[in-house]
């Protein structure tokens, strides 16, 4: 049993302190830091103003005994105060170095309060992250979390394993790793490895985490199935990054805070406390969550197969399953939604978290739904406004002037549009709810720019002025021990990942320059609200006009246009978050890379099995609910952006008045930023118009009773909760979000695999499982009819 020494950085201690043997720590540190001066970072210091570890203690476990910084520091006339340490460096590393001196003013810690109050100031470099167990369960959760995901991306409402999950799980799971695995070392092309290298610690956690992000479907897929879907062709791409510009300029200053970062790095630090003890006897995190899965996934066989009309809960129709007007109002596949409750845990969760969503951001987006789809929407139907009272009120359909499915091979040869067959066919028409979203679409183009500038825009300056100037925090000096990715990684990245297609270069480029241009405004919602604004609209009218007749080409344009800005800030958080936790940025791009390329090939070849062992996949009328709505609203944008293109269907068409939205979006930020100038105190200052807009992207499929429910279930956790009973708030309030989460996941996942996939389908056929679809509401009932044989709409187009 080795034996602890004081003077050794603490993941050494710890080493010696579980029986791992002598470590040459002089030989190891030298090669490791490569220069001389790079270890006067390591000693664990912190200001007496800032919250600090209990003695003996740091988020990475025990520390060498230290002085307080109030007993380091020393005046230094003239100049800024110094660090003195009574432990010299030389004995406190082993190394022949001469001891350096640390000038700080607040060199020893980050200068913003919220990362000083979450992230350690400490590093210890020499903390294993490149070892088996952190590839072994890193490896795993991507799999798993890929196949689940992607597989219940299909369905509605989707289900999905959150990243926290496996955050909570991988833990025990680590420790056990390290007490199980054999600590003999060996030697692999010079290089002396073990299975064990020491106790599971907080940055191989870290790691595993990272890997599974990437976890879930992937956008590219969708242009995939949707070539299968609506074109019957097999055919897709995979591309894109922004990943070395955004490095650049957001990961290493310290005023790009990424704030939504320091929760994940709370509860890791959490998670990893030496354990201590205490006078709160409530439950501990790890038991609440547990009962918590364990109690989400008994439930979940209610509403997910024993009685699925608590998911379904349109009550209303099933006192009047024929009255249209009823139907259409109350019901939930084509309606409105305004039976309000539903007792599914996933439908409430289907559009935003309720448990994390900030509370003035879930009031910003019910009222504007409570207003636009609850009053406007109505209204515009039963006036038959663009016809739209020969077709459901609700529905992600595209459809014909008999008010039948349409048919997109009727318009194409080998996939390009051709007028003659047009002509002779039918205009596309979309449901009212469907054709209000592209107006909110239209108007969120131009709101989230105003919005930016009215508010943001000399934040914005300070920040890009301050992230080209200002000095490293402690966070990036402790960073500069490990060595940087190479430009040429990023760049070889992106000359694997872009193949050959119909999008010509020039519109590449100018697909990217859009993601750009809103990656900052995008980002910065993101960052306060927590909903995620689309901005895929402003890609498909461009590539419209650039590229008509062509939907393949629009989809690949769309994909880039859009999901450059959503991988580049997924990926730039990942660095930000290794930045914190001190993970070398070549192992943490190195996860990234093997975890991206990993979910890329399991997610095609869950979509490809699905497609060809699931039957009715991607059907109205699928037993289990594999509709594939994401996948109906990629293949109508493709529809009305690629192949009839949008001057016809906008600019002279039957939609032409959607077009005002664009300067609806860009008036509505004006008057709410100068009723909120003019008057400081009042509510105006709370509105958000770019989020009041882009949280009601998910009408259609979703409806008002997901944001109802959602709604109700937000104010009681994130308002009253929050305000009223905040440690109880503060400790369990997101471990019961992902806690409900894994749970409906695992049972969902148990009733496909042992029900519904061994010998076809296993029902349990009674009225509480068919009294949801047994109105006009199930079967997309509209409010006028047609004679048989009869047509609607425009007489010419």
């Amino acid at each position: 049993m080795g034996r602890a020494n004081s003077t050794l950085p603490p993941y050494y201690n710890n080493l010696l302190r579980n029986g791992y043997g002598y470590l040459d720590t002089r030989k190891r540190t030298a090669k490791h830091f490569g220069h001389r001066n790079s270890i006067e970072l390591i000693p664990s210091l912190s200001l007496e103003d800032t919250p600090v570890p209990q003695a003996g203690q740091n988020a990475h476990g025990p520390v060498p005994s230290q002085q307080s910084a109030s007993s380091l520091r020393s005046s230094k006339k003239g100049g800024p105060l110094a660090l003195k340490m009574e432990t010299s460096l030389e004995e406190a590393s082993g190394l022949d170095f001469d001891t350096p001196e640390l000038n700080i003013e607040l060199d020893d810690d980050s200068p913003y309060p919220e990362v000083r109050a979450t992230v350690s100031n400490t590093d210890d470099p020499m903390m294993p992250t490149n070892t088996f167990r952190m590839w072994f369960l890193g490896i795993l959760s991507t799999a798993i979390l890929s196949i689940v995901n992607q597989f219940f991306s299909m369905r509605y409402p989707r289900i999905g394993i959150s990243v926290i999950f496996v955050q909570l799980l991988t833990l025990p799971i680590g420790k056990f790793l390290a007490y199980a695995l054999p600590k003999k070392q060996f030697r692999i092309f010079g290089y002396v490895c073990s299975f064990n290298p020491g106790p599971f610690n907080i940055k191989e956690h870290a790691l595993i985490c990272v890997m599974a992000s990437f976890g879930g479907a992937a956008y590219a897929t969708e242009i995939v199935a949707t070539q299968r879907v609506f074109y019957n062709r097999n055919w897709g791409t995979l591309y894109e990054i922004c990943l070395v510009i955004s490095t650049r300029f957001l990961v290493w200053p310290a005023s790009m805070v990424w704030p939504g970062i320091l929760v994940t790095v709370s509860l890791f630090t959490t998670l990893h406390e030496p354990s201590s003890k205490t006078t709160d006897r409530r439950m501990s995190r790890h038991k609440f969550f547990y009962i918590a899965m364990a109690c989400s996934a008994v439930y979940y066989w209610f509403p997910g197969y024993i009685f699925q009309a608590l998911s379904m809960f349109n009550w209303v129709c099933w006192i009047a399953p024929d009255n249209s007007v009823v139907n259409s109002l109350f019901g939930y596949t084509s309606g409105l939604g305004m039976s309000l409750l539903t007792f599914d845990w996933n439908m409430i969760n289907y559009v935003v978290g309720p448990l994390y969503t900030p509370w003035w951001a879930q009031v910003n987006t019910y009222v504007a739904g409570l207003l636009l789809y609850w009053i406007v929407t109505p209204i515009c139907y039963y006036l038959n406004v663009f016809y739209s009272a020969y077709l459901p009120i609700s529905s992600v359909y595209a459809f014909d002037n008999t008010g039948s499915t349409y048919i997109p091979e009727a318009i194409t040869v080998n996939g390009v549009f051709n007028e003659t067959m047009y002509e002779a066919y039918s205009p596309r028409y979309m449901s009212v709810t469907f054709a209000l979203d592209y107006g909110l679409s239209f108007a969120l183009i131009t709101a989230v720019i105003v919005h930016t500038l009215l508010w943001h825009r000399h934040d914005i300056v300070r920040q890009f002025r301050t992230s080209l100037s200002e000095e490293d925090d402690i966070h990036a000096r402790l960073m500069k021990v490990y060595p940087e990715v190479p430009d040429y990684f990023a760049l070889a990245l992106v000359t694997i990942l872009v193949w050959p297609t119909e999008l010509p270069a020039w519109a590449l480029i100018i697909a990217v320059i859009i993601s750009l241009v809103y990656l900052v405004p995008t980002g910065i919602i993101v960052a306060i609200s927590n909903f995620d604004i689309g901005t895929n609209v402003i890609s498909e009218l461009i590539s419209g006009y650039l590229l008509p007749g062509r939907p393949a080409a629009t989809m690949i344009f769309k994909t880039f246009g859009l999901m450059t800005t959503q991988q580049a800030l997924g990926f730039v958080s990942d660095l930000k978050f290794g930045h914190y936790m001190k993970i070398p940025p070549r192992m943490m791009f190195s996860t990234q890379i093997i975890a991206t390329l990993l979910s890329g090939i399991l997610v095609v070849l869950v979509q490809d099995w699905m497609f060809a062992n699931v039957p009715g996949l991607c059907t109205p009328d699928q037993v289990d609910n594999f509709i594939c709505p994401g996948i109906e609203i990629f293949g109508a944008a493709s529809l009305i952006f690629g192949t009839i293109g949008p001057k016809r269907f906008f600019a002279t068409g039957l939609y032409t008045p959607l077009l005002w939205c664009f300067l609806i979006g860009a008036i509505l930020p004006v008057i709410f930023w100068f009723l909120a100038k003019r008057y400081p105190n009042s509510g105006f200052k709370w509105v958000n118009i770019p989020l009041a807009l882009g949280g009601l992207g998910a009408i259609p499929p979703a409806s008002g009773y997901n944001y109802f429910s959602a709604f109700l279930v937000g104010g009681l956790f994130m308002y009253y909760l929050r305000r009223y009973h905040f440690p109880w708030w503060a400790k369990y309030n997101y471990v019961l979000s992902v806690a409900l989460d894994s749970g409906v996941a695992i049972t969902a996942l148990l009733i496909y695999l042992c029900l519904y996939l061994p010998g076809g389908v296993v029902e349990l056929v009674w009225w509480g499982n068919t009294v949801f679809m047994q109105n006009l509401d199930g079967v997309f009932g509209a409010w006028k009819q047609l004679p048989l044989g009869g047509t609607f709409g425009l007489t010419s187009w």
